[in-house]
């Protein structure tokens, strides 16, 4: 071996969910192996409070913990903060920024995605991924009257509903909100809590706070520019113990602009001179009692409306962090430019494994799971390669983990308890099915999918305890062709009914 080559026979790289939940699940099943753990962030993502809910549905908690939590748990992991500058997939070898090498027999990739930025030219956006970006927008809300949130996803429905003390203006590209998870009558049920004042929290939310300025003093601005060096994927409850509250006295106020996207980000000079050449043509928006003076930023929006804010939070999606995995070596990218891999999680490097957002699927998928970058599928897929890596290393057969079989996620929104089972927005089924529902406002939103009688996916607000019956309706595949009218009664007990 060359001089300065380290040696190890696994490496992961990426200090998120599904890096760390990788290399846990090998240092169990090598206990005599030293697993290498490259991370470019001073604190991993840890999961704590793990339960089983139901057959494949998972809640927990995500924490960031310094490495050394890691590897006092697992004395075989060995954590080394820094970004991985390149990759020889057939030389076997991994070289980072400061000039270490490693020589890996299996490599495990788990870095993660990026925030898919509206723009990079102006210093008032933000995207908010870990928890670095999270508290830079903590402290520049801190001084807002108005911000502009764009995006449809978790994390834009998340912002919208913690904001305080500053006016939201929510721009989204669909008929409804949330639609990465609901549909329109959902959304209709959840609409009126961002109106409406938020319920008290039940008792302080306590978590270890980790001091990284030491550590964060190492990042430049050229690691930044790498795509690796920032913090791995924010997990549930990421906003809880952070003061989300603005300059202003207004308790909670948003405002949605439906179908619409940004059509122009101007600063304040560029407004005033587009005006006074007499070029403005768009419409202000709705202007609340709030606007008075200049802003800092406007944005123009395709439905012709102009806001002024103080800045812009880009919540449009993630970006697969495969740089630098991707020079002189030949994977298969997705046309999400993820990584492919196969139902072994293997990419089409030799030894070269990949898991979590990084990552798509590109097996034929069950008919009831699909793949969406969300933390739990991170902490599964992270599980299950080290099991693929184990089996491959001792050349035992395996199949495709169960949480496979069928697509679950829970999470709250609106601080209503949110589970998403199957093809919950009906995915793929074209015209093929009935949806059957019930609602009762400021309680529950309860949703199921019907194709060919069969519970093929749904949709439960509020705390509904129907998870695990409605669960195994879909994995047992039963004809409900009878039941169709009982299913959602509410004088009927279905566990009862089905047991």
């Amino acid at each position: 071996m060359a001089a300065g080559l380290t040696t190890s026979k696994f490496a992961v790289v990426g200090g998120g969910i599904a890096g760390v939940t990788c290399a846990e699940q090998l240092a169990s099943q090598f206990p005599s192996e030293e697993i290498v753990l490259l991370t470019a962030a001073p604190l991993i993502k840890t999961v704590t409070n793990f339960r089983q809910v139901s057959r494949t549905l998972e809640d927990f908690r995500v924490e960031e913990q310094p490495s050394s939590v890691l590897e006092a748990k697992c004395p075989n992991v060995r954590v080394i903060q820094s970004v991985v500058t390149e990759l020889q997939a057939r030389q076997h070898i991994l070289r980072t920024e400061n000039g270490m090498q490693f020589h890996y027999d299996k490599l495990c990739i788990c870095t993660g995605a990026r925030p898919k930025l509206l723009s990079t030219e102006t210093p008032y956006l933000l995207g908010i991924r870990d928890t670095d970006s999270a508290q830079e927008f903590q402290k520049q809300l801190s001084k807002a009257r108005r911000v502009m949130v764009v995006g449809n996803g978790g994390i834009a429905l998340e912002l919208v509903y913690e904001v305080e003390g500053c006016e939201v203006v929510w721009a989204v590209k669909d008929k409804a909100i949330g639609n990465t998870f609901f549909d329109a009558g959902a959304a209709q049920f959840l609409i009126p809590s961002l109106e409406a004042d938020k319920p008290e929290r039940a008792g302080p939310f306590k978590r270890t706070r980790y001091t990284t300025e030491d550590a964060m003093a190492r990042h430049t601005s050229a690691d930044k520019g790498a795509g690796l060096a920032g913090g791995s994927a924010l997990g549930p409850d990421w906003h809880r113990g952070m003061s989300l509250r603005g300059a202003e006295q207004v308790s909670h106020k948003v405002h949605v602009e439906y179908q619409c996207e940004v059509e122009k980000i101007s600063t304040r000079e560029e407004y005033l001179q587009f005006q006074q050449g007499g070029q403005q043509s768009s419409t202000p928006g709705s202007e609340p009692s709030s606007d008075t003076g200049l802003w800092p930023v406007y944005v123009r929006l395709t439905n012709g409306k102009t806001y002024g804010c103080d800045f812009i939070v880009s919540a449009t999606g993630v970006i697969p962090n495969t740089k630098p995995f991707l020079h002189g070596n030949t994977f298969a990218v997705a046309d999400d430019l993820g990584l492919c891999v196969d139902d072994r999680m293997r990419t089409s490097e030799p030894d070269v494994y990949a898991a979590g957002d990084v990552c798509t699927a590109c097996w034929e998928p069950s008919a009831l799971w699909q793949q969406m970058r969300l933390w739990t599928q991170a902490r599964q897929m992270g599980w299950y390669a080290a099991q693929c890596i184990a089996a491959d290393v001792l050349g035992d057969s395996i199949d495709l983990a169960f949480c496979f079989e069928l697509f679950t996620h829970i999470t709250k929104f609106f601080n209503y308890k949110v589970v998403l089972l199957g093809k919950f927005n009906a995915q793929g089924l074209g015209q093929d099915h009935e949806l059957l529902v019930r609602c009762t406002p400021a309680q529950e939103y309860i949703k199921v999918v019907l194709a060919r009688g069969r519970m093929v996916g749904a949709v439960l607000i509020g705390d509904t305890d129907l998870e695990e019956t409605f669960e195994n309706l879909m994995l047992n595949q039963m004809d409900l062709t009878a039941y169709k009218d009982e299913l959602l009664n509410p004088n009927v007990d279905i566990e009862d009914y089905f047991d």
